[in-house]
C-alpha cells in the first residue's frame, strides 16, 4: 500500500484542530476537583459538564458507587439554578474534632473529613451558588449555599434536582414516598422491582400524600452485588423541606423530591441561606452503618450552654390499655361535639372507659416508683377527645383543662412524692396554630407542676389546609416547639413528625421522636418479623424513636378480647429491643398486671441502661440480624441486644469487649427451643453464668426472635 505522505500545511491544519479541541475540553478538565476521605478509600469528584451544569461521582476503593450525577436548583422563576454555571474558586480543608453529645451511644464521637468548596457564578445573571462536599471514612455530605447578594436576594424553591445515579439494580430497603406519614412496613426488593411491588407496600393511615408510584423515603438502605452498602438520607433539616426520592426505573437514577406547600412551592428562601446536607453513606460492612455519625456530625454544636436539665428517660404509661385493650381517650358519650370553654363536663355521664383517671394512674405511679421508672406517660387527660379526629377542627384542645376524673395537681403531688414525674401529652390534632396559640401556656402548666418532658402528636390533615406534615412550614414549627420548650426546661418527643436528621445534636432535648411505624401497629394488623432488623439501618439515622417496646403478654387477645392475633416477636426480643432500638427514651409499653406475670422477663427493663460510654456492633445485616453490645454510662456493666428477621440465627458471641482480668456474671434472657414470633412466642429461658472477655457465648435467636444479656461487674 503506498503510504501518504502529510504535507506542512497538513501537519498545521490537523496541530490546529488538535488545539481547538483541547481548548474546548480545557474548561471541563479544569474545574474537575476530587477530594478523598482521610483514608483515601472513598472520594468525590466534582465538575461543570459542557452545558455549566454541576456534576459530582462518588468512588470507593477503586470503583464507582454513585455515577456522574448532576445538582441543581429549578426556581419559580425562569433562571433557574441549573446550568450555564462557572467556577471562581474552588478550597480544599480538612477537620478534625472530638465532641462529647449529652447522651448518645458513646460519650465520645469523632468529626474527622475532608472539605472541598466550590464558589460557582452564573455569569448571564449575576447569581451565586456554591457548593460544598464533606468526605468522611463513611460516608459523604454536600449541601447548596447561596451567599448574601444583589440580584437573588430571595428565592422560591420550584424542584430541588439532585440526582444520585446508581452503579446497578441494588437491594434495597424501602418505604412509599410519603407527604404525610412514614408509618409503613419496610419492603426488600430490587430498585426494579419498585414499581411493581408498590401498589401493596402502601397501607391506610390518618393522613397520606403517595407522590409517585417509583417514590420511597429516605433514609434508604441499599446493598450492591459486590457486597458494598448504600445509604441515603438527610442531615440537619433547618428552615427547608423533606426530602424523599424519585426513581427512575430505567435509568436507575433516583433524584430529590421535596414535599411542597400548599400552593405546590417547596421552599421560600432569603440569602444568605443554605439547603440541608444530602448525605451518602458508603461501607463494605453492614455494623459500619449502624456504627456511622455521620448526620450527627453534619448538625451543629449544642446550641445550649446549660444542658444540666436534659436527662433520659426510662417510662411507663397509661397507653397500652387504649392501643391495645380499646379503652378510650374520651371522658363520655354524651357529646357529639365540643366547643371549648362552652362545654360542661360536669353534666356529662363518663362512660366508665377512661383510663386517665386518678385512681388509674396512681396504680401506674406506685409500679414506677416500686420498678424504677422516671416518669409516667398518661394519654387522654385533657378534655377535648370527643370530637378530636376527623373533622379538621381548629380550636380542638387547649392543653391545660383536665377531665373532672384527673386531679391534676394532686397527681403530680403525688407522682413526687413518690420520686416520680408524670410526662405530658400533647395530641395536637395536626391542627399547627391551635397548638402554636396555647403552646406558652401550656409549657407555662407544666413548669407549674413539675413535669419536664411531652409527648406531642400530629395525627390527621394539617391545619393549615394543604400543608403537609413534611413541609418546611411544619419543619419549621417542629424546631419552634422544642426551642420554646427549651426556654422551660421541658424535652420533647414529637410523634408523626418530620423524621430526624440529627437536629438532637444541635437542640439536645428533642430526645425522641417517633417518626415510623412504632409498636402500637403490633395491637393492629402488626408489623413485619423483620422490621426491627431494618429501622436502625434506615429511622434511627437521623436519631433516636420512641420505638415503645417491652410487650411481654403478645396475645392480643388476652387485653382485648375483640382482637384475635398475637404481636409478630418473641418475649426475649421485646427485652432486645431496648438495646439494638437505641433511645434515651424508653417506654416499658405493656400493662402493669402483664410485668408482674413475667416479673423474672421483666427484670431485664428494670436493669437496662439508656445512655451509654460505648456502643460495639457485633453483626448486622438488613433485614436478617443485628446484635449490639452498649457499656452503661459511668459503669462497667454491658447489655446486649439481638433482634432477628424471618429465618433464625445462631450467634458465636466473642465477649473480647471486656475488660480483661475481670470477671463478670451474665444473666442470659434467650428464645424457648421452639419459640418463633409464629408460634411459641412466650417461650424464653433465663440462665446466668460467669464470663471474662474470652468467654463465647453460642446463642440461638428464632425467627422474629432474640436475646438480651446484662453482663454486670462481679
Amino acid at each position: 500500500m503506498k503510504k501518504h505522505k502529510i504535507s506542512l500545511s497538513e501537519r498545521e491544519g490537523l496541530l490546529s484542530i488538535l488545539l481547538l479541541s483541547l481548548m474546548m475540553m480545557l474548561p471541563a478538565w479544569l474545574s474537575a476537583q476530587t477530594v478523598k476521605s482521610p483514608d483515601g478509600n472513598l472520594s468525590v469528584t466534582f465538575s461543570l459538564n459542557d452545558k455549566g451544569t454541576p456534576v459530582y461521582q462518588v468512588d470507593y476503593k477503586g470503583k464507582t458507587v454513585i455515577n456522574p450525577s448532576t445538582l441543581g436548583i429549578e426556581l419559580a422563576e425562569e433562571n433557574s439554578l441549573m446550568d450555564k454555571f462557572r467556577i471562581n474558586k474552588t478550597t480544599t480543608s480538612t477537620f478534625d474534632e472530638k465532641w462529647q453529645p449529652v447522651w448518645g451511644e458513646e460519650k465520645e464521637i469523632r468529626n474527622h473529613y475532608n472539605e472541598l468548596f466550590v464558589e460557582m457564578e452564573k455569569p448571564s445573571n449575576g447569581r451565586y451558588m456554591n457548593l460544598r462536599f464533606r468526605v468522611y471514612n463513611d460516608g459523604v455530605g454536600f449541601r447548596y449555599e447561596f451567599p448574601q447578594q444583589k440580584y437573588l436576594p430571595y428565592f422560591v424553591v420550584k424542584a430541588e434536582h439532585t440526582q444520585f445515579a446508581m452503579t446497578g439494580d441494588h437491594k434495597a430497603w424501602w418505604i412509599p414516598g410519603d407527604y404525610d406519614t412514614q408509618e409503613y412496613d419496610y419492603t426488600e426488593s430490587k430498585l426494579s422491582e419498585i414499581r411493581g411491588l408498590f401498589k401493596d407496600a402502601v397501607c391506610s393511615n390518618a393522613s397520606q400524600t403517595i407522590f409517585s408510584p417509583t417514590g420511597v423515603q429516605t433514609s434508604l438502605q441499599m446493598k450492591t452485588k459486590d457486597g458494598i452498602y448504600l445509604n441515603i438520607h438527610e442531615a440537619a433539616l433547618v428552615d427547608y423541606s423533606c426530602m424523599h426520592l424519585n426513581l427512575d426505573d430505567k435509568s436507575l437514577i433516583f433524584e430529590s423530591q421535596l414535599t411542597p406547600d400548599a400552593q405546590g412551592n417547596m421552599a421560600h428562601m432569603q440569602t444568605p441561606c443554605h439547603t440541608p446536607w444530602r448525605t451518602i453513606m458508603v461501607v463494605d460492612d453492614a455494623r459500619k452503618i449502624l456504627a456511622s455519625r455521620l448526620i450527627l456530625n453534619l448538625n451543629e454544636p449544642c446550641k445550649y450552654t446549660d444542658t444540666s436539665w436534659i436527662k433520659p428517660v426510662k417510662y411507663i404509661g397509661v397507653w397500652w390499655e387504649m392501643i391495645g385493650g380499646g379503652k378510650q381517650w374520651s371522658y363520655t358519650n354524651d357529646l357529639p361535639s365540643v366547643r371549648l370553654g362552652v362545654t360542661d363536663y360536669s353534666k356529662c355521664k363518663p362512660h366508665g372507659q377512661h383510663p386517665a383517671n386518678t385512681q388509674n394512674v396512681k396504680k401506674y405511679i406506685d409500679f414506677a416508683a416500686k420498678n424504677g421508672f422516671s416518669q409516667v406517660l398518661v394519654e387522654g387527660w385533657n378534655i377535648g377527645w370527643e370530637d378530636w379526629f376527623g373533622h379538621s377542627k381548629d380550636y380542638v384542645f387547649d392543653f391545660q383543662t383536665p377531665y373532672p376524673d384527673f386531679d391534676l395537681k394532686g397527681l403530680n403531688d403525688y407522682a413526687h412524692s413518690k420520686g416520680v414525674r408524670l410526662m405530658m401529652h400533647h395530641e395536637t390534632s395536626a391542627s399547627i396554630r391551635n397548638y402554636e396559640r396555647h403552646l406558652e401556656a401550656a409549657y407555662n402548666l407544666m413548669n407549674k407542676y413539675g413535669y419536664n418532658s411531652v409527648k406531642s402528636g400530629y395525627v390527621g390533615n394539617i391545619i393549615p389546609r394543604g400543608e403537609h406534615h413534611y413541609g418546611q412550614w411544619l419543619n419549621n414549627h417542629y424546631l419552634y416547639c422544642v426551642t420554646e420548650a427549651a426556654k422551660h426546661h421541658i424535652m420533647v418527643n414529637a410523634h408523626e413528625a418530620t423524621r430526624p436528621t440529627g437536629l438532637c445534636r444541635t437542640y439536645p432535648n428533642l430526645i425522641g421522636n417517633e417518626s415510623a411505624r412504632g409498636t402500637e401497629y403490633e395491637s393492629f394488623a402488626g408489623n413485619k418479623a423483620f422490621h426491627t432488623t431494618v429501622l436502625p439501618f434506615t429511622r434511627l439515622q437521623g436519631g433516636p424513636m420512641d420505638y415503645t417496646p417491652g410487650i411481654l403478654e403478645g396475645d392480643m387477645n388476652k387485653i382485648d378480647p375483640n382482637k384475635h392475633h398475637h404481636i409478630n416477636s418473641t418475649l426475649a426480643r421485646q427485652l432486645a429491643l431496648y438495646v439494638t432500638m437505641y433511645s434515651p427514651l424508653q417506654m416499658a409499653a405493656d400493662i402493669p398486671e402483664n410485668y408482674e406475670k413475667y416479673a423474672d422477663a421483666f427484670q431485664f427493663i428494670k436493669d437496662v441502661a439508656i445512655d451509654w460510654d460505648e456502643s460495639r456492633y457485633l453483626e448486622a445485616e438488613p433485614g436478617q440480624y443485628i446484635t449490639v453490645a452498649r457499656k452503661a454510662k459511668g459503669t462497667g456493666n454491658w447489655f446486649v441486644g439481638c433482634t432477628v428477621g424471618e429465618t433464625a440465627h445462631l450467634s458465636n458471641l466473642k465477649l473480647d469487649f471486656l475488660t480483661p482480668g475481670k470477671k463478670y456474671v451474665a444473666t442470659i434472657y434467650a428464645d424457648g427451643k421452639d419459640a418463633s414470633y409464629k408460634a411459641n412466642q412466650q417461650s424464653y429461658v433465663i440462665t446466668k453464668r460467669v464470663v471474662t472477655n474470652k468467654s463465647v457465648l453460642k446463642l440461638k435467636a428464632g425467627a422474629g426472635g432474640g436475646y438480651a444479656i446484662s453482663i454486670f461487674e462481679k
